[in-house]
């Protein structure tokens, strides 16, 4: 119940006008800090649905692909250029931004990550690392500004964050792929 309370705070925290007006005013902070801490806050405020609704979990996400596959649709609609504009001109879509990312990401991201066997979570990683290529290539050499609301060098700052992460989800891959993970738990 406690990391509930938490995140239902953080994600209020993060709602709050001047806070959420704060972090969208800047392209990579909108999609790098913003996005991931509402998800995070779905995650925190997972343990009290998945322990009140055991059965629902276990009869719809039992090997966790579902909701991995569920996450996966609703960060990739995140990622869309047009989806950020649209989160910041109509409120109705703001309020689907947070709805989506915190219980359509996060509690199924909690519940299904234990699910998920070492192949699973490698080709989540390695999707991730291909569509943070692509984006991020998107995101630097397109030849037109994508988003209306921000400046063509957010727009390029946030590309090379999106192949910056795609960078460091590579070097963890090596890491595990080279180490005995065994010896550290």
């Amino acid at each position: 119940m406690q990391q509930f309370i938490y995140g239902l705070l953080l994600l209020i925290a993060l709602a709050i006008p001047p806070i959420a007006h704060f972090m969208e005013s800047v392209m990579i902070i909108h999609m790098h800090m913003q996005m991931p801490m509402v998800v995070f806050a779905g995650f925190l405020m997972a343990r009290l649905f998945m322990d009140r609704f055991p059965r629902f979990f276990k009869k719809w996400n039992g090997n966790g692909v579902p909701g991995i596959l569920l996450f996966v649709i609703i960060i990739g609609f995140w990622t869309l250029p047009r989806s950020m504009d649209d989160a910041l001109t109509d409120q109705s879509v703001e309020v689907f931004k947070f709805l989506s990312l915190s219980l359509l990401a996060g509690i199924p991201l909690r519940d299904s990550w234990k699910k998920l066997n070492s192949l699973g979570k490698n080709i989540f990683f390695i999707f991730f690392t291909i569509l943070f290529l692509v984006v991020g290539w998107l995101y630097i050499d397109a030849p037109v500004q994508l988003c209306n609301n921000y400046l063509v060098i957010e727009q390029i700052t946030l590309g090379w964050g999106f192949l910056t992460t795609a960078i460091c989800i590579v070097i963890y891959l090596i890491y595990i792929t080279f180490t005995d993970r065994t010896k550290y738990e």
